[in-house]
């Protein structure tokens, strides 16, 4: 079928759907609802068969839904009605959630049901449960809908009605405000655990207003409310039982980025310190195999934390093992640099500079590893530089259903570096590796497998996948060839060091990011500045948008009238 995806933008489970319709055979375009206008012309182009709308924010225009299939994914159970289902569903407490498929309507989420599924609830921020839990179901309903289509169109079946709920207001603030004197540790985590990522609840630190995401709870105490101290770039505040630890804030005044707690309030450097470290890096041994997880906010990695994991990696390095797993985080392997604090940096091309030279230097370690094999182990989505350093361990492990995305032309046209030249052909060959990155779209597992990108994909959850990559890493670790794969290993660096040192690979990609940084087209620093500040789309990405490239046409056998 032609599937028109209609998204507020091109998440992770967007993504995640265009990736598994594709692969079923589908063709998929997709249209950012910018307008109504826009909408109905993407769909005259296209000529759709379905019309699916994995994420939005607004009503599709009934001048659509009358004549085109349209199914919408609810984030919710079936007569749930609203647009913050998720979150309200965290704030409740609610040990079972869901996402609903039904036909769109004149009334908001009101139409038929044309298939639905259930989750149990983890004690997770939004952002999480939404990019697993929710992703997971979403897929299984979406293809049960689809499965459904034909027996539709032929009379044999119809979608359910089933009683509504009442239709439930956007949260607000109010709704979502902590009241620190009689909040409780769990309220407190819960309510902030509903607005992360987006929109953060509002409060005040030191007398300025912000939004608060990124907490988790800590052992002190204090007088509710009370600023207790600083642990690692986070800021510990008491709350009605103990005390929780706020990871990232985004202030309200000037330029508002979120960013972690302690650079968005420099006043918290007069703060005791209570941790050495935030705990984003981790390191346990299993016999002979160390384990490194590295676990930060949204994957994304600041210079002082790509200095601090070479150092965490390099100390691993002097331990008696035989196999080093990179084991990222549970929701993010790594999406390299922290664009975030780049653009909240006095030189943002400075910060540039300073963070992909030190992700380059942590690639190198990598790569250059000759006393131990190394693994990836992707539990979570990797993207732009954090897929490349995935690429640098001699094995590569991803987990069912995460997302890849091998490229950076989307943030400006960014051309980056971590060793990509020599890495991807490495493992793809020169076409493909020029065709993974030429055509900036997101790479399933099952497809990353059969490329080469990764050497092999399984295990639906985090924490069982994270177990069997250290079982599987411990047969690596005790075979009887270990010192015959490890000569294997060195020689191999020795003769492609021989054909082309590493260093030219740095130095040219780095010729290339300089342009991006300090050069005369800006597009990298525009497209980082909307980036951050969450800018509404006002166009969709021509690889996207199928429909619209040049002298592209509908079949006129579709029978779809425009």
């Amino acid at each position: 079928m032609r599937i028109l995806l209609i998204t507020h933008a091109f998440n992770s489970l967007t993504q995640r759907l265009y990736v598994e319709l594709v692969g079923l055979g589908h063709e998929v375009s997709v249209e950012f609802d910018i307008n109504d206008g826009v909408t109905v012309e993407a769909v005259e182009l296209f000529r759709p068969d379905l019309i699916l709308a994995p994420y939005l924010r607004r009503a599709i225009p009934e001048a659509i839904w009358r004549c085109h299939p349209c199914l919408i994914v609810h984030p919710g159970v079936v007569g749930d009605r609203g647009p913050s289902a998720l979150d309200r569903a965290i704030l409740r407490g609610e040990p079972e959630w869901g996402v609903t498929v039904l036909q769109a309507e004149a009334e908001m989420d009101a139409g038929p049901v044309w298939a639905s599924a259930s989750f149990t609830m983890r004690p997770a921020a939004k952002s999480s449960l939404y990019r697993n839990e929710v992703t997971e179901a979403t897929v299984r309903v979406v293809l049960a809908a689809l499965a459904r289509l034909p027996d539709y169109r032929a009379g044999r079946w119809q979608p359910v009605r089933p009683p509504l709920g009442p239709l439930l207001p956007l949260l607000t603030q109010a709704e979502r405000a902590i009241d620190w004197a009689r909040d409780d540790t769990a309220t407190v985590l819960r309510k902030i655990a509903a607005a992360d990522g987006f929109p953060g609840v509002a409060d005040r630190l030191f007398g300025q207003d912000c939004h608060l995401f990124d907490a988790r709870a800590f052992a002190a105490t204090g007088q509710a409310g009370e600023l207790l101290g600083r642990a690692g770039t986070g800021i510990v505040r008491a709350t009605a039982d103990g005390a929780v630890r706020i990871g990232h804030c985004k202030r309200r005044d000037g330029l508002a980025i979120k960013l972690p707690a302690v650079q968005a309030y420099p006043e918290a450097a007069g703060l005791p310190e209570l941790a050495a470290a935030d705990g984003a890096i981790r390191y346990r041994e299993a016999g002979a195999v160390g384990i490194l997880e590295f676990d930060f906010y949204n994957g994304a990695m600041a210079t002082a934390d790509c200095l601090a994991l070479l150092a965490a990696y390099r100390a691993a390095l002097e331990r008696p093992t035989r196999v080093i797993v990179l084991a990222g985080g549970a929701d993010f392997f790594s999406n390299g640099l922290d664009l975030n604090r780049i653009e909240a940096a006095e030189s943002p091309a400075d910060e540039s500079w300073r963070n992909i030279e030190a992700m380059d230097d942590l690639c190198r370690a990598v790569i250059e590893t000759g006393s131990h094999l190394t693994v990836a182990a992707l539990r979570g989505n990797a993207g732009a530089g954090g897929a490349f350093l995935a690429l640098a361990a001699d094995r590569v492990w991803a987990r069912d259903g995460i997302m890849l995305n091998p490229h950076y032309k989307n943030m400006g046209n960014l051309y980056g570096s971590e060793y990509w030249t020599y890495l991807l052909p490495r493992r793809l060959g020169a076409a493909r590796a020029g065709a993974v990155m030429a055509r900036r779209l997101p790479l399933g597992v099952a497809e990353a497998a059969a490329s080469g990108f990764v050497d092999g994909h399984f295990g639906g959850d985090p924490a069982a996948f994270l177990d069997r990559v250290v079982a599987e890493a411990a047969g690596l670790a005790d075979a009887a060839d270990f010192a015959g794969h490890l000569a294997a290993k060195r020689a191999r660096r020795a003769a492609d060091e021989a054909s082309r040192p590493l260093a030219d690979y740095r130095a040219d990609e780095l010729a290339h990011m300089r342009r991006n940084f300090y050069g005369f087209d800006p597009s990298y620093h525009v497209a980082r500045h909307h980036f951050v500040l969450k800018a509404p789309h006002s166009w969709t990405p021509r690889h996207l948008a199928a429909h619209r490239e040049l002298g592209w046409q509908a079949p006129e056998e579709s029978g779809i009238p425009a």
